[in-house]
């Protein structure tokens, strides 16, 4: 399935010191010359696409007075209680010292807590409490909502078709590992 870019959300604009930008915004050449390399490398498209999609959910985040990584910790621990700190870290996108430091303050606003694991007691679990499975419910549903919203002039089988191209570029990305300058 083909994505349509008439259907393309407009740019995010950033208001800031030396005005207000488009950030998410194509910037190719009206004369019809070449694109600038920024506006077709695919890591920087990525990022321009994160943070115009992000952008939109976290500024909701910020008057409840919830950090964007005690966020993305809760909805990770709502759907799969009880994961390791390496695991954790790796799909909450934190190294792992920025995580302990993270769920240390958790913790102490007892949103989570640790537990040893029952078949290695030297493995930590972090798990959801009460009190945050109760802060996150209301933020999971504004995320479906602000997701629904970012995709509203979107089919449903370009939806699809853009999560499985995601996913994909995930896996294929992960696969591959991390690639080494050849030596000279």
């Amino acid at each position: 399935m083909q994505l349509h870019a008439d259907r393309l959300a407009p740019p995010v604009r950033r208001s800031g010191r030396g005005g207000t930008t488009d950030v998410g915004a194509a910037t190719a050449p009206a004369d019809g010359s070449a694109p600038r390399f920024c506006d077709e490398h695919l890591a920087n498209l990525l990022q321009r696409a994160a943070h115009a999609v992000t952008e939109s959910f976290h500024s909701q985040l910020r008057p409840r007075g919830v950090p964007v990584p005690v966020w993305r910790v809760l909805s990770q621990l709502a759907e799969e209680d009880g994961v390791g700190i390496t695991d954790l870290a790796r799909v909450c996108l934190f190294k792992q010292p920025t995580l302990t430091k993270v769920i240390d303050r958790m913790e102490r606003q007892g949103l989570v807590e640790r537990r040893a694991a029952a078949e290695d007691r030297r493995k930590v679990l972090v798990f959801i409490t009460a009190k945050g499975r109760s802060d996150v419910a209301e933020l999971v549903q504004r995320a479906h909502a602000n997701e629904r919203n970012i995709l509203s002039g979107y089919s449903d089988d370009e939806v699809a078709a853009l999560k499985t191209a995601l996913r994909v570029l995930i896996q294929r990305s992960s696969e591959r590992g991390p690639r080494r300058r050849p030596a000279t």
